[in-house]
């Protein structure tokens, strides 16, 4: 009961974390239709293509074999070795391609599933693997009853096919006790072709089905719960308390930084409390008046102190002192429409200072 209110309590559709924490752990969607489906088309692929001119040359060279058994000597082991050897090799050869084609389509098809990756998680020994309560719950839950029906589906469908192929039609029996003995793998393999390829459409329907429910399930069992959706966003995000504090430290910084640049100023445009601006104008460096500080209120003070402290002239133009503090940004060079205002003021620091 736990578990179906748990699962019920899960509404929300899995964030892109949650689903990349699951991948990373390896947990994929996987189709184990797919790669049946796979071979059976590889067999296919081999009984057409294949069989018929690896047998042949099979059966020649097992034909020149018993033809020449005067070219064999077994006087020793040795010599068994080497006959055994040559006729291994032989039927190696015949088997090479199977051996190739129906593992590589079995790997091809897991691989299209899913990138591989190694996970060693995945191979950690886990308690709930050998759990009797959690056997049971995958046994009865939703992904064994679909695994049930599956091979219910695979079971009937197999029996129907091979029932319509072999037993409906009682022309094969007649036919494989009339044929000439040469002629009979041909008769097998033509059949054995039809019942595979019938096979291939029932599988191929069932790994369809089985490819978007494992996606489906998959999806299902990442759910989350809003609680869970909030604690994710939340920790993503940061502790707003924190990001808070973190804030108000930054900006303590920067005024510090921006207190401790008064010094270098030329002159200060204050309102007169209120508003201060601190400007820094040297020909050799700077091609326009730059603001290197400005405050409101408590900064506004704490410039002047800092100014008077240093001996900087403080010229109050309420104008000019609200015009500079609200469209130019600290480090930043005044606007055109200011210079006029600004080289007056400088104009007359440097003749005071003459």
């Amino acid at each position: 009961m736990s578990d179906t209110a748990d699962k019920e309590s899960k509404t929300e559709e899995a964030t892109e974390k949650k689903i990349s924490d699951a991948i990373e752990k390896g947990n994929l969607p996987f189709s184990r239709e797919a790669p049946i489906l796979a071979s059976m088309i590889a067999l296919l692929v081999i009984l057409i293509f294949v069989v018929v001119p690896s047998g042949a040359k099979l059966a020649t060279f097992l034909s020149e074999l018993l033809d020449k058994t005067d070219d064999w000597r077994l006087n020793s082991a040795d010599d068994a070795r080497q006959l055994f050897g040559i006729i291994g090799m032989a039927v190696g050869l015949a088997l090479l391609p199977v051996l190739i084609i129906i593992p590589g389509a079995g790997i091809l098809a897991s691989v299209l599933q899913n990138a591989p990756r190694i996970v060693f998680d995945r191979i950690q020994p886990e308690a709930s693997r050998v759990s009797i309560i959690k056997g049971w719950q995958r046994i009865f839950g939703s992904s064994g009853r679909v695994e049930f029906l599956k091979a219910t589906f695979k079971f009937a469908a197999a029996s129907t096919i091979v029932f319509m192929i072999f037993f409906e039609d009682s022309h094969f029996f007649v036919d494989a006790i009339i044929t000439e003995p040469n002629q009979l793998p041909e008769l097998i393999r033509s059949h054995l072709t039809r019942l595979l390829a019938s096979v291939a459409i029932a599988v191929t329907v069932l790994a369809a089905f089985d490819l978007a429910w494992t996606r489906i399930h998959w999806r299902s069992e990442l759910r989350m719960t809003r609680q869970e959706v909030k604690d994710e966003h939340k920790q993503a995000e940061g502790d707003p308390l924190l990001k808070s504090r973190l804030r108000s430290l930054g900006r303590d910084r920067a005024r510090q930084r921006m207190i401790a640049s008064v010094p270098t100023a030329t002159l200060i445009v204050a309102n007169p409390t209120h508003f201060s601006v601190a400007l820094r104008y040297d020909p050799a460096k700077d091609s326009a008046p730059v603001v290197v500080a400005k405050g409101q209120d408590i900064i506004a003070l704490k410039i002047r102190e800092m100014a008077e402290a240093n001996e900087i002239p403080i010229f109050e133009n309420v104008q000019l002192a609200r015009s500079l503090y609200k469209q130019v940004q600290v480090n930043n060079v005044i606007a055109p429409e200011f210079y006029k205002a600004v080289a007056e003021l400088i104009q007359f620091v440097n003749m005071r200072r003459k």
